[in-house]
């Protein structure tokens, strides 16, 4: 009897235990399931998000419906977001739990801090201003008229400056929109990186601004310029895009104002590009890059489909796979062997007698002058995005107002890249962000070009003769090393140094990109 109450009582831990495993599971297949349902809220919110973009009538009746439904969306969800029953489900969790469990927890609660501290109105406000926001932006730059615009980003700069007070009182309000979009980044680290690009490529543009192009150009014309019929080019381009491994049963590509990419998930991935008869890089590019990003949406993890952890670890990340594919890739000396033939078939005559080094050459000339981002090129890119980055900084900070941006705008043109813009449209106006609320985006771009050769570079140490499977256009072992190392990881790093350390044994490192730009166009240009 003796033993069996010894025997009893050595039991009871041991169920206590199992107990508490059995709650903190139930627990955490609860939050798994309130997390999955808010994926749905926020998947149908992305594919309103891209139908306005892409289909919705032109019209102010049609604008203004969707602003009022946009917001109504938004407040359901907001509402979810910041219920008391998820907050419980994650305080039960959180803690408890390791891996890319733990990660998942971790992403949820800090989503949750950052939901509960906006009110539900300032949640609609934001989703009206963005919707509305982004339809005086098109009307505003296809008039170029600055001061039209200026009243929304007003409206924008407040609502960002209320709602990072709310979320952390006191803090460098640059600092908590930038988390947003890349977790754990700093204006400072910023201004560090930013030092470190402006250091080594403001020389490098000059000496290639000296040069009378590409050493392989001189004295002979540009294979890519000319004009090339857009129908054409958009055949080339999907073409090119399944060939990355852009999977068109999980998703489509069409044309919009603004190349972007959006949609419900990685079962339904939208992407836009836009041609121009007069400029063939500028489609084909554009829609590499956005494959690029669809590749990371495709590729996100299937076993955690619908939680947070899921989801792209940043915008800087999700920039590095559109860059890594449209600047590492698909400028590479490599992947003119691959275009050309293809170029050769789709426009007959056009690239008779073209070889792949004037190819190579054709498509990596640095833009003089450098005007419009978004057609910029791989040098020239990095200083677009640190004006934009620095005016962002001094708005929020108050150091400068809206209406003295055009003014700023066009001075700092000059300074970085020795451009005189002509008017509004050519300068502030280009961007679609500011009119959309997306305040400390900008520097998520060169943060991408920084990981996007980081990454690249890890990846041909991994892969046996990579350039040669890239020149027989065979993409699908880069695409699996991808899948492995970026895109399933999804969020489970808590910074972006840490994913880099797994990926490529370092943290994020401006020198190296300096480097590669350096050693490609000295190359290039004959420096």
């Amino acid at each position: 009897a003796r033993a069996f109450a010894v025997s009893r009582a050595s039991l009871a831990p041991r169920r206590r235990r199992a107990r508490a495993m059995a709650t903190r599971e139930a627990s955490y297949d609860a939050l798994k399931r309130e997390l999955a349902t808010l994926n749905d809220l926020r998947s149908l919110e992305g594919l309103a998000g891209w139908d306005e973009l892409v289909m919705m009538p032109s019209g102010d009746g049609a604008a203004n419906a969707r602003a009022r439904a946009m917001a109504t969306l938004a407040g359901v969800i907001h509402d979810k977001a910041t219920s008391k029953a998820l907050g419980a489900l994650i305080e039960a969790c959180d803690g408890t739990l390791r891996g890319k469990d733990g990660a998942n927890v971790r992403r949820a609660k800090e989503s949750y801090a950052k939901a509960t501290a906006i009110p539900s109105e300032m949640a609609k406000k934001r989703a009206e201003l963005g919707s509305r926001g982004y339809q005086t932006w098109v009307k505003a730059r296809e008039s170029g008229e600055y001061g039209a615009f200026a009243p929304v980003l007003e409206e924008w700069v407040a609502l960002t400056k209320a709602r990072c007070e709310l979320i952390a009182p006191g803090a460098d309000a640059y600092d908590v929109a930038l988390d947003d979009y890349e977790r754990g980044m700093t204006s400072a680290r910023l201004r560090e990186i930013f030092t470190v690009v402006r250091e080594g490529v403001v020389p490098l543009i000059e000496k290639v601004y000296a040069k009378d192009g590409p050493k392989a150009l001189r004295g002979r014309a540009n294979p890519l310029s000319g004009t090339f019929d857009v129908d054409k080019q958009a055949e080339l381009a999907r073409d090119v895009a399944v060939a990355l491994g852009f999977d068109l049963t999980k998703g489509r590509l069409d044309v919009s104002v603004h190349p972007f990419t959006g949609g419900c998930g990685p079962d339904d991935v939208r992407m836009t590009t836009r041609y121009k008869a007069d400029d063939l890089l500028e489609g084909l590019s554009g829609c590499v890059h956005e494959a690029g990003h669809s590749a990371y949406e495709q590729g996100r993890s299937i076993d955690y489909r619908g939680q947070p952890v899921s989801e792209a670890h940043s915008m800087g990340v999700h920039e590095s796979q559109s860059l890594l594919w449209e600047r590492m890739v698909a400028l590479s000396e490599p992947f003119a062997h691959f275009l050309l033939p293809k170029l050769q078939s789709t426009f007959p005559g056009r690239f008779d007698g073209v070889t792949e080094e004037a190819l190579y050459a054709g498509y990596n000339v640095v833009k003089k002058p450098s005007v419009i981002r978004v057609e910029s090129d791989e040098v020239t890119y990095p200083m677009h995005v640190i004006l934009r980055t620095e005016l962002e900084m001094d708005l929020l900070s108050g150091k400068i107002t809206v209406h003295d941006l055009p003014k700023l705008w066009n001075a700092k043109m000059k300074e970085y890249l020795n451009v005189d813009i002509e008017n509004d449209k050519q300068g502030v106006l280009q961007d679609v962000h500011w009119g959309s609320g997306a305040i400390g985006y900008f520097p998520t771009y060169i943060i991408g070009q920084i990981l996007a050769c980081q990454i690249f570079n890890a990846a041909k140490c991994s892969i046996d003769d990579l350039d040669g499977q890239i020149k027989r256009g065979e993409f699908a072992q880069l695409l699996a090393w991808l899948r492995v190392n970026v895109h399933e990881r999804g969020s489970e790093c808590d910074s972006v140094d840490e994913l880099m350390m797994k990926v490529t044994g370092k943290p994020l490192d401006a020198a190296e990109f300096v480097t590669y730009l350096t050693e490609k166009y000295t190359k290039l240009y004959d420096l």
